[in-house]
Parts: C-alpha cells; sequence; structure tokens
C-alpha cells in the first residue's frame, strides 16, 4: 500500500511550520507507542520520518530563496571556509598516520 509522497510546495510559510510541528509531534507519538505496546505496521515511522524531511528540505528552499545578494555572497563564503577546512583537516590526518 503505497502512501503519496506530502506535496510542500502547496503550503504557506505558515501552513509549512504548523505542518512540520505537527509531524514532528505525530513521530514523537508514534515512536513512544512502538516502544511500549508496538505498532502494526513499524514502517509508518520511516514514512514520518521522510515526510518530515520533506518539509524541513521546504522550508530551507525557501529560506535560501529568500536571502539577498549579500546572503547569498556570505553564504558562498561559508562554504567556501568550511570546504577549505575539510581539505585542512583530511591533510592533517594524512600526515599523522604516516608518521605512525
Amino acid at each position: 500500500m503505497a502512501q503519496d509522497k506530502l506535496q510542500t510546495s502547496a503550503f504557506t510559510a505558515e501552513e509549512l511550520g504548523e505542518e512540520l510541528r505537527n509531524a514532528e509531534a505525530n513521530y514523537q507519538r508514534l515512536r513512544f507507542d512502538h516502544s511500549t505496546t508496538g505498532l502494526d505496521n513499524p514502517n509508518i515511522l520511516l514514512e514520518v520520518r521522510r515526510d518530515i524531511a520533506r518539509l524541513k528540505t521546504e522550508v530551507r528552499k525557501r529560506q535560501l530563496a529568500e536571502l539577498s545578494e549579500e546572503g547569498i555572497a556570505n553564504r558562498t563564503k561559508i562554504k567556501s571556509r568550511r570546504r577549505r577546512h575539510k581539505v585542512e583537516r583530511s591533510a592533517a590526518k594524512r600526515k599523522l598516520a604516516k608518521k605512525k
């Protein structure tokens, strides 16, 4: 029995936030029920988690769409700084591994 995917683009920002809060509360309730009495179909937990991820993705997509040019430029700087630090950490780990 396949369930339709949640259509997040149809929600307003307020509805999206409310739906996210409801989904997270529902997930916590389902997890509790599953740990105490068990669920008939534990795969529902997976579906609810995926719905939460879809909602969070839509929220973030809308946040990025609202960014100004300055915000986008800062985001690019942050991403490149994180990438540079990652490369530096990898190089340091390789250097330590060679010493051993």
